[in-house]
């Protein structure tokens, strides 16, 4: 998919345990830990709603307004959304390197094929479904399951600030790292 549009960002840990999210378009966005494996979002465009981490590479993303999408994780800090937008994590080592692989014209790297998109929707079953597989992923990898992610954010500090791709850094008080859905 040669046509596709990529729109970096950069995240910064705000000392209430929010993240800042600076796109290079010129739009911000807030986010805070919620319950369960939830992130809140409002955006400076008045935009709010939910992301939602589902199976190993999806995320699912709620607006205020009741829509939904999806977006498709494929690596080196990179997600892909309906329509072909790609956004880049320019604040982790691996975002930085796929925008340098990806100038070096690496296969797998450079283009978005049309089986990394995301799902157009998905039913409520197979939503669940990617819900259980995410978390046995976590407690596969000892992360503590639910973990304690309170609605404010709850003590996030720059030692949780790491370089995953998944957005999840698996501690049991879910700590920003560095991503986080895309």
């Amino acid at each position: 998919m040669s046509n596709a549009r990529h729109l970096g960002y950069r995240d910064e840990l705000l000392a209430d345990g929010q993240l800042h999210r600076r796109y290079e378009d010129g739009r911000s966005e807030w986010r805070r830990r919620g319950a369960g494996h939830l992130v809140h979002w409002h955006d400076s465009l008045g935009r709010s709603g939910t992301d939602e981490r589902l199976g190993r590479d999806l995320v699912k993303r709620r607006h205020g307004d009741g829509t939904t999408e999806y977006g498709r994780d494929i690596g080196y800090g990179r997600t892909v959304w309906a329509g072909g937008l790609v956004t880049v994590n320019r604040t982790s080592f691996s975002g930085r390197l796929g925008v340098v692989v990806g100038a070096l014209g690496v296969a797998g790297v450079a283009a978005v094929t049309a089986a990394q998109l995301p799902p157009a929707a998905l039913t409520e079953e197979e939503e669940e479904e990617l819900r259980q597989e995410a978390q046995r992923q976590r407690t596969d990898s000892g992360g503590g399951g639910d973990g304690g992610g309170g609605g404010d954010g709850g003590g996030a500090t720059e030692a949780d600030w790491g370089d995953s791709d998944d957005g999840w850094d698996g501690s049991a008080d879910d700590g920003w790292d560095g991503d986080d859905f895309g």
